[in-house]
Protein backbone atom coordinates (compact mmCIF):
# COMPACT_ATOMS: atom_id res chain seq x y z
CA UNK A 1 0.00 0.00 0.00
CA UNK A 2 2.84 2.64 0.64
CA UNK A 3 3.97 2.21 -2.70
CA UNK A 4 0.80 2.28 -4.63
CA UNK A 5 0.01 5.68 -2.23
CA UNK A 6 3.66 7.25 -3.75
CA UNK A 7 2.89 5.93 -7.49
CA UNK A 8 -0.27 7.73 -6.65
CA UNK A 9 1.20 10.81 -5.52
CA UNK A 10 4.06 11.31 -7.69
CA UNK A 11 1.71 10.23 -10.88
CA UNK A 12 0.62 13.87 -10.95
CA UNK A 13 3.96 15.63 -11.25
CA UNK A 14 2.41 19.41 -11.38
CA UNK A 15 0.59 18.68 -8.42
CA UNK A 16 3.42 16.87 -6.81
CA UNK A 17 5.95 19.04 -7.50
CA UNK A 18 2.98 22.05 -6.31
CA UNK A 19 3.16 20.22 -3.03
CA UNK A 20 6.84 19.77 -2.57
CA UNK A 21 7.69 23.58 -3.36
CA UNK A 22 4.69 24.66 -0.96
CA UNK A 23 6.42 23.32 1.94
CA UNK A 24 9.96 24.16 0.90
CA UNK A 25 8.83 27.47 0.79
CA UNK A 26 7.13 27.70 4.11
CA UNK A 27 10.22 26.29 5.65
CA UNK A 28 12.27 28.29 4.62
CA UNK A 29 10.09 31.48 5.36
CA UNK A 30 10.04 30.00 8.61
CA UNK A 31 13.24 29.41 9.23
CA UNK A 32 15.06 32.15 8.32
CA UNK A 33 12.83 34.56 9.87
CA UNK A 34 12.74 32.73 13.24
CA UNK A 35 17.00 32.15 12.46
CA UNK A 36 16.98 36.27 11.83
CA UNK A 37 15.16 37.03 14.55
CA UNK A 38 17.13 34.68 17.22
CA UNK A 39 20.49 35.73 16.17
CA UNK A 40 18.97 39.45 16.19
CA UNK A 41 18.11 38.73 20.12
CA UNK A 42 21.57 37.52 20.93
CA UNK A 43 22.93 40.44 19.38
CA UNK A 44 21.67 42.47 22.29
CA UNK A 45 23.63 40.33 24.73
CA UNK A 46 26.48 40.86 22.88
CA UNK A 47 28.47 42.98 24.94
CA UNK A 48 28.03 40.85 28.27
CA UNK A 49 29.15 37.59 26.40
CA UNK A 50 31.99 39.71 24.92
CA UNK A 51 33.48 39.52 28.24
CA UNK A 52 34.46 36.18 29.19
CA UNK A 53 36.45 36.31 32.54
CA UNK A 54 33.71 38.17 34.63
CA UNK A 55 31.40 36.01 36.70
CA UNK A 56 28.82 39.18 37.61
CA UNK A 57 27.83 42.35 36.66
CA UNK A 58 27.23 45.04 39.08
CA UNK A 59 25.18 48.62 38.00
CA UNK A 60 22.58 51.16 39.19
CA UNK A 61 19.92 49.65 40.54
CA UNK A 62 17.57 51.18 37.73
CA UNK A 63 19.47 49.51 35.04
CA UNK A 64 17.86 47.31 32.85
CA UNK A 65 20.39 46.56 29.78
CA UNK A 66 23.94 47.50 28.95
CA UNK A 67 23.30 50.64 27.36
CA UNK A 68 20.42 51.40 29.46
CA UNK A 69 21.82 52.32 32.92
CA UNK A 70 23.23 54.83 34.99
CA UNK A 71 26.79 55.51 35.80
CA UNK A 72 28.26 55.13 39.57
CA UNK A 73 30.39 56.86 41.36
CA UNK A 74 34.40 56.03 41.74
CA UNK A 75 34.15 54.79 45.44
CA UNK A 76 31.23 51.58 44.42
CA UNK A 77 34.49 49.74 43.46
CA UNK A 78 35.65 49.34 46.42
CA UNK A 79 32.59 48.44 48.19
CA UNK A 80 31.82 45.63 46.28
CA UNK A 81 35.73 44.77 46.54
CA UNK A 82 34.82 44.48 50.09
CA UNK A 83 32.07 42.35 49.79
CA UNK A 84 33.05 38.70 50.93
CA UNK A 85 33.13 36.36 47.94
CA UNK A 86 34.53 38.18 45.49
CA UNK A 87 37.89 37.44 43.77
CA UNK A 88 38.22 40.59 41.74
CA UNK A 89 36.58 43.73 40.73
CA UNK A 90 37.49 46.17 37.74
CA UNK A 91 35.79 49.11 36.78
CA UNK A 92 34.20 48.63 33.10
CA UNK A 93 32.94 51.86 31.04
CA UNK A 94 30.31 51.92 27.89
CA UNK A 95 29.36 55.57 26.48
CA UNK A 96 28.65 56.62 23.01
CA UNK A 97 31.02 59.08 21.18
CA UNK A 98 31.59 60.57 17.95
CA UNK A 99 34.42 59.91 15.42
CA UNK A 100 35.45 62.10 12.52
CA UNK A 101 37.29 60.05 9.79
CA UNK A 102 40.45 60.84 7.78
CA UNK A 103 38.38 61.77 5.36
CA UNK A 104 36.30 63.81 7.44
CA UNK A 105 32.89 62.17 7.52
CA UNK A 106 31.70 61.52 10.95
CA UNK A 107 30.37 58.08 13.26
CA UNK A 108 28.70 57.46 16.01
CA UNK A 109 30.55 54.91 18.16
CA UNK A 110 30.39 52.69 21.07
CA UNK A 111 33.61 53.25 23.42
CA UNK A 112 34.42 50.22 25.71
CA UNK A 113 36.94 51.26 28.76
CA UNK A 114 38.77 48.49 29.88
CA UNK A 115 40.58 47.75 33.16
CA UNK A 116 44.21 49.90 32.80
CA UNK A 117 46.20 46.89 34.45
CA UNK A 118 44.81 43.87 33.48
CA UNK A 119 42.85 44.81 30.20
CA UNK A 120 40.03 42.92 31.22
CA UNK A 121 37.23 43.68 29.40
CA UNK A 122 38.83 43.41 26.21
CA UNK A 123 37.81 40.44 23.71
CA UNK A 124 40.45 37.71 23.09
CA UNK A 125 41.23 37.67 19.67
CA UNK A 126 42.21 40.09 17.70
CA UNK A 127 42.90 39.97 14.41
CA UNK A 128 45.60 42.89 13.97
CA UNK A 129 47.98 44.16 16.80
CA UNK A 130 48.50 42.84 20.40
CA UNK A 131 47.05 43.55 23.34
CA UNK A 132 50.16 45.35 25.09
CA UNK A 133 49.71 48.05 22.43
CA UNK A 134 46.87 49.05 23.88
CA UNK A 135 49.00 50.66 26.56
CA UNK A 136 50.93 53.35 23.94
CA UNK A 137 49.31 56.92 24.28
CA UNK A 138 45.46 57.57 23.06
CA UNK A 139 45.61 53.61 21.64
CA UNK A 140 42.22 52.24 20.72
CA UNK A 141 41.41 48.88 19.36
CA UNK A 142 38.31 48.46 16.63
CA UNK A 143 35.90 45.50 16.21
CA UNK A 144 36.63 44.35 12.62
CA UNK A 145 33.15 45.18 11.39
CA UNK A 146 33.59 48.62 12.78
CA UNK A 147 37.32 48.87 11.25
CA UNK A 148 36.01 47.82 7.76
CA UNK A 149 33.48 50.68 7.50
CA UNK A 150 35.82 53.34 9.27
CA UNK A 151 38.79 52.12 6.72
CA UNK A 152 37.06 50.37 3.43
CA UNK A 153 40.26 50.56 1.50
CA UNK A 154 43.04 48.71 4.03
CA UNK A 155 43.76 46.55 6.63
CA UNK A 156 46.72 48.02 8.15
CA UNK A 157 46.35 49.67 11.60
CA UNK A 158 48.26 52.91 12.98
CA UNK A 159 45.31 54.66 11.66
CA UNK A 160 44.46 58.09 13.62
CA UNK A 161 41.04 59.34 14.12
CA UNK A 162 39.42 62.20 16.08
CA UNK A 163 37.53 61.20 18.83
CA UNK A 164 35.29 63.99 20.49
CA UNK A 165 38.17 66.09 19.51
CA UNK A 166 40.98 64.66 20.89
CA UNK A 167 43.43 62.37 19.08
CA UNK A 168 43.16 58.20 18.84
CA UNK A 169 45.46 55.91 17.18
CA UNK A 170 44.21 51.96 15.96
CA UNK A 171 46.27 49.75 17.00
CA UNK A 172 44.80 47.08 16.65
CA UNK A 173 41.75 45.00 15.41
CA UNK A 174 39.98 43.01 17.80
CA UNK A 175 37.43 39.99 16.55
CA UNK A 176 33.80 40.19 18.65
CA UNK A 177 30.23 39.80 17.06
CA UNK A 178 28.25 43.58 16.15
CA UNK A 179 26.24 44.59 19.41
CA UNK A 180 22.39 45.70 18.57
CA UNK A 181 22.90 49.60 19.14
CA UNK A 182 25.95 49.92 17.29
CA UNK A 183 28.33 49.39 14.08
CA UNK A 184 31.39 50.85 15.46
CA UNK A 185 33.00 49.33 19.08
CA UNK A 186 36.24 51.29 20.25
CA UNK A 187 38.12 49.55 22.64
CA UNK A 188 40.58 51.45 25.02
CA UNK A 189 42.22 51.68 28.66
CA UNK A 190 39.50 52.84 31.15
CA UNK A 191 41.64 56.02 32.22
CA UNK A 192 41.91 56.72 28.24
CA UNK A 193 38.04 56.06 28.47
CA UNK A 194 37.55 58.64 31.10
CA UNK A 195 39.60 61.31 28.40
CA UNK A 196 37.98 60.13 25.01
CA UNK A 197 33.75 60.66 26.56
CA UNK A 198 34.52 63.67 29.18
CA UNK A 199 31.06 63.76 31.28
CA UNK A 200 29.46 64.01 34.55
CA UNK A 201 30.86 63.40 38.20
CA UNK A 202 29.83 59.93 38.28
CA UNK A 203 31.59 58.53 35.37
CA UNK A 204 31.64 53.90 35.76
CA UNK A 205 29.42 52.27 34.26
CA UNK A 206 29.72 48.82 35.28
CA UNK A 207 32.36 47.14 38.11
CA UNK A 208 32.97 43.50 36.77
CA UNK A 209 33.53 40.85 39.09
CA UNK A 210 34.67 37.81 39.29
CA UNK A 211 33.73 35.11 42.04
CA UNK A 212 36.08 33.22 44.14
CA UNK A 213 36.68 29.40 43.06
CA UNK A 214 33.97 26.78 44.39
CA UNK A 215 31.55 30.03 45.07
CA UNK A 216 27.55 30.01 43.37
CA UNK A 217 28.25 33.68 40.87
CA UNK A 218 24.21 34.13 42.06
CA UNK A 219 25.15 34.03 45.58
CA UNK A 220 27.65 36.41 45.61
CA UNK A 221 25.62 38.35 43.19
CA UNK A 222 23.09 38.52 46.09
CA UNK A 223 25.88 39.04 48.36
CA UNK A 224 27.03 42.13 46.95
CA UNK A 225 23.35 43.60 46.56
CA UNK A 226 22.61 43.16 50.48
CA UNK A 227 26.04 44.67 51.24
CA UNK A 228 26.24 47.67 48.46
CA UNK A 229 22.59 48.66 47.65
CA UNK A 230 23.70 48.00 43.86
CA UNK A 231 22.38 45.74 41.39
CA UNK A 232 24.55 42.31 40.87
CA UNK A 233 23.54 40.08 37.80
CA UNK A 234 25.52 36.62 36.61
CA UNK A 235 26.38 36.89 33.51
CA UNK A 236 24.03 34.86 31.50
CA UNK A 237 21.12 36.42 33.59
CA UNK A 238 22.23 39.85 32.44
CA UNK A 239 22.34 38.61 29.03
CA UNK A 240 19.09 37.66 29.25
CA UNK A 241 18.36 41.16 30.93
CA UNK A 242 19.45 42.64 27.71
CA UNK A 243 17.03 40.28 24.82
CA UNK A 244 14.31 40.70 27.35
CA UNK A 245 15.03 44.99 27.19
CA UNK A 246 15.56 44.84 23.37
CA UNK A 247 12.38 42.46 22.93
CA UNK A 248 10.08 45.11 25.31
CA UNK A 249 11.57 48.04 23.19
CA UNK A 250 11.28 47.57 19.80
CA UNK A 251 9.07 46.17 17.18
CA UNK A 252 11.28 43.16 16.91
CA UNK A 253 9.27 39.94 18.39
CA UNK A 254 5.95 41.31 16.53
CA UNK A 255 7.56 41.97 13.18
CA UNK A 256 9.26 38.58 12.49
CA UNK A 257 6.37 36.72 14.90
CA UNK A 258 4.09 38.15 11.64
CA UNK A 259 6.20 37.11 9.05
CA UNK A 260 6.36 33.40 10.45
CA UNK A 261 2.70 33.19 11.09
CA UNK A 262 2.40 34.24 7.08
CA UNK A 263 4.63 31.67 6.41
CA UNK A 264 2.53 29.46 8.55
CA UNK A 265 -0.51 30.60 6.56
CA UNK A 266 0.95 29.57 2.97
CA UNK A 267 2.24 26.54 3.90
CA UNK A 268 -1.32 25.78 4.88
CA UNK A 269 -2.95 27.22 2.25
CA UNK A 270 -0.66 26.01 -0.50
CA UNK A 271 -0.84 22.28 0.64
CA UNK A 272 -4.28 22.34 1.97
CA UNK A 273 -5.53 23.48 -2.00
CA UNK A 274 -3.19 21.62 -3.87
CA UNK A 275 -3.87 17.91 -1.48
CA UNK A 276 -7.33 18.93 -1.93
CA UNK A 277 -6.86 18.41 -5.61
CA UNK A 278 -5.17 15.67 -5.40
CA UNK A 279 -7.27 14.14 -3.42
CA UNK A 280 -10.34 15.10 -5.78
CA UNK A 281 -8.64 14.26 -9.43
CA UNK A 282 -7.82 10.49 -7.89
CA UNK A 283 -11.22 10.23 -6.03
CA UNK A 284 -11.75 7.44 -8.39
CA UNK A 285 -8.62 5.62 -7.27
CA UNK A 286 -9.68 5.71 -3.78
CA UNK A 287 -12.96 4.22 -4.81
CA UNK A 288 -11.80 1.38 -6.43
CA UNK A 289 -9.51 0.58 -3.79
CA UNK A 290 -12.25 0.82 -1.05
CA UNK A 291 -14.19 -1.64 -3.70
CA UNK A 292 -11.70 -4.13 -3.85
CA UNK A 293 -11.43 -4.04 0.24
CA UNK A 294 -9.49 -1.50 1.45
CA UNK A 295 -10.78 0.14 4.66
CA UNK A 296 -11.06 4.12 5.82
CA UNK A 297 -8.20 2.77 8.26
CA UNK A 298 -5.99 1.48 4.71
CA UNK A 299 -6.75 4.86 3.11
CA UNK A 300 -5.77 6.80 6.18
CA UNK A 301 -2.67 5.28 6.36
CA UNK A 302 -1.82 5.92 2.72
CA UNK A 303 -2.80 9.65 2.91
CA UNK A 304 -0.35 9.62 5.90
CA UNK A 305 2.16 7.88 3.41
CA UNK A 306 1.65 10.76 0.94
CA UNK A 307 1.90 13.43 3.81
CA UNK A 308 4.76 11.83 5.54
CA UNK A 309 6.75 11.83 2.14
CA UNK A 310 5.74 15.52 0.76
CA UNK A 311 6.72 17.04 4.26
CA UNK A 312 10.13 15.22 4.54
CA UNK A 313 11.05 16.19 0.83
CA UNK A 314 9.91 19.68 1.08
CA UNK A 315 11.25 20.34 4.48
CA UNK A 316 14.59 18.99 3.27
CA UNK A 317 14.83 20.95 0.74
CA UNK A 318 13.48 24.20 2.65
CA UNK A 319 16.22 23.39 5.45
CA UNK A 320 18.55 23.10 2.52
CA UNK A 321 17.85 27.04 1.38
CA UNK A 322 17.67 28.14 5.01
CA UNK A 323 21.01 26.93 5.61
CA UNK A 324 22.12 27.77 2.52
CA UNK A 325 21.02 31.31 3.08
CA UNK A 326 22.43 31.82 6.72
CA UNK A 327 25.67 30.46 5.09
CA UNK A 328 25.96 32.55 2.12
CA UNK A 329 25.29 36.38 4.61
CA UNK A 330 27.45 34.89 7.77
CA UNK A 331 30.18 36.61 5.94
CA UNK A 332 29.08 40.17 5.53
CA UNK A 333 29.19 42.54 8.26
CA UNK A 334 25.81 43.32 8.35
CA UNK A 335 25.31 39.31 9.49
CA UNK A 336 28.41 38.74 11.00
CA UNK A 337 28.37 36.11 13.61
CA UNK A 338 24.92 34.71 12.34
CA UNK A 339 24.29 30.81 12.37
CA UNK A 340 21.69 28.54 12.47
CA UNK A 341 20.63 26.89 15.27
CA UNK A 342 19.73 23.30 15.38
CA UNK A 343 16.61 23.80 18.02
CA UNK A 344 14.81 26.28 15.18
CA UNK A 345 15.43 23.81 12.81
CA UNK A 346 13.96 20.84 14.86
CA UNK A 347 11.07 23.13 15.53
CA UNK A 348 10.31 23.96 12.09
CA UNK A 349 9.83 20.22 11.40
CA UNK A 350 7.90 19.60 14.18
CA UNK A 351 5.77 22.45 12.67
CA UNK A 352 6.03 21.72 8.78
CA UNK A 353 5.21 17.40 9.41
CA UNK A 354 2.41 18.44 12.29
CA UNK A 355 0.62 21.00 9.21
CA UNK A 356 1.20 18.87 6.44
CA UNK A 357 -0.44 15.92 7.97
CA UNK A 358 -3.37 17.85 9.37
CA UNK A 359 -4.17 18.96 5.94
CA UNK A 360 -3.60 16.15 4.52
CA UNK A 361 -6.12 14.40 6.75
CA UNK A 362 -8.57 17.51 6.22
CA UNK A 363 -8.53 16.85 2.76
CA UNK A 364 -9.16 13.21 2.76
CA UNK A 365 -12.48 13.52 4.42
CA UNK A 366 -14.48 13.13 1.29
CA UNK A 367 -12.90 9.78 0.79
CA UNK A 368 -13.58 8.79 3.90
CA UNK A 369 -17.47 9.45 3.58
CA UNK A 370 -17.20 8.13 -0.13
CA UNK A 371 -19.51 4.85 -1.17
CA UNK A 372 -17.88 2.54 -3.38
CA UNK A 373 -20.59 1.83 -5.57
CA UNK A 374 -20.36 5.75 -6.70
CA UNK A 375 -17.42 5.21 -8.23
CA UNK A 376 -18.90 2.10 -10.84
CA UNK A 377 -22.23 4.50 -11.70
Amino acid sequence: MPWIALRMLTGDRVKYFGLIFGIAFSTLLIGQQATLFVNLMLRAASPVYAVSEADIWVMDPKAQSADATLPLPSNDLARVRGVSGVEWAVPHLREGGSVRTSEGRLERVSVVGVDDSTLIGLPRVLEAGVRRDLFRNDAIMIDTVGFDRLFPDTTATGQELELNDRRALVVGRVDTNPQFTSGVIFFTRYSNALAFVPGTRNRMTFVLVKAQDGLDPRAVARAIERQTGLKARERRDFAWDNISYIARSTGIPFNFGTTVLLGIIVGVAIVGLTFSLFIRDNIKQFGALKAIGVTNGGILKMVLTQSLWIAAVGYALGSALTALFIWGTSGGAQFKGFFLPGEIMVGVAVLVFVMVILTGLFAVRGVLKLEPAEVFR
